[in-house]
C-alpha cells in the first residue's frame, strides 16, 4: 500500500510528527511518500495513493496557507480515499473541555474551508520552541504559557507531543486503508 503524507510546518514539530507516522507506516510494510506542502504547487499531482495523511500546526488560529491550498485543490480526490488529519497545537497540551473545543474548532474550520472531511482526526500537542523564537515571539509565548500555567523557562524548549497517541492515529488511518474505507 502507498501512503502519502503531506504536512505543513512552522517550527519543525509537525514535520517530526509526520516523519514518525511515515516510520510507523514503513515498519508496517507500506511505501511512504512524505511531502512538505510548502514545496508543492497546490495542484501538484498526488499520484495514486492508497491512503493520505495530512498534518498541520495551528499558528495564530490558522493552519498554514500552503497546506490549506493544497487540500482545497485535492479535496475531491481526498474524499474518495482513506484519510487522516492531525492538527498540532498548544491548545492540545491543556486539559479541559474548553481547550478540546478550541482544537476541534480549528479542525472544523480547516475542513469547512478546504471542502474535505477526513476519515480520522487527531488533536496533537505540539512544542514550545523558545530557542527558535525571536525576542518578541519568545516574550509573547512566555506570557501565554504563564497565563495557562505552562512552561516559562525560555532557556530551553518543551515538547508535549504524546507519541503513543500519534502511533494510535497512524494505526487508525492504516486500518481504514486496509479496509479501503474513504469518506465519500
Amino acid at each position: 500500500m502507498r501512503v502519502l503524507i503531506v504536512y505543513g510546518t512552522v517550527e519543525g514539530q509537525t514535520r517530526k510528527i509526520a516523519e514518525y507516522i511515515g516510520q510507523i507506516a514503513g515498519e508496517a510494510g507500506h511505501a511512504v511518500d512524505l511531502r512538505d506542502a510548502a514545496t508543492l504547487a497546490p495542484d501538484a499531482s498526488i499520484g495514486k495513493p492508497d491512503a493520505v495523511i495530512i498534518g498541520a500546526p495551528v499558528h495564530q488560529g490558522r493552519h498554514p496557507a500552503a497546506l490549506r491550498h493544497f487540500v482545497t485543490a485535492h479535496a475531491a480526490t481526498l474524499q474518495a480515499l482513506p484519510t487522516g488529519f492531525f492538527s498540532v497545537s498548544l491548545a492540545s497540551v491543556l486539559t479541559g473541555e474548553e481547550h478540546l473545543a478550541e482544537g476541534r474548532k480549528y479542525v472544523e474550520g480547516f475542513c469547512a474551508e478546504t471542502g474535505w472531511t477526513p476519515g480520522v482526526t487527531a488533536l496533537v500537542a505540539g512544542a514550545l520552541r523558545y530557542s527558535q523564537y525571536d525576542f518578541f515571539k519568545r516574550f509573547i509565548m512566555k506570557l501565554i504559557a504563564r497565563e495557562q500555567g505552562g512552561d516559562t523557562d525560555t532557556s530551553r524548549d518543551y515538547e508535549y507531543t504524546d507519541w503513543s497517541q500519534v502511533r494510535q492515529f497512524a494505526h487508525d488511518v492504516l486500518a481504514l486503508a486496509a479496509r479501503g474505507i474513504g469518506t465519500s
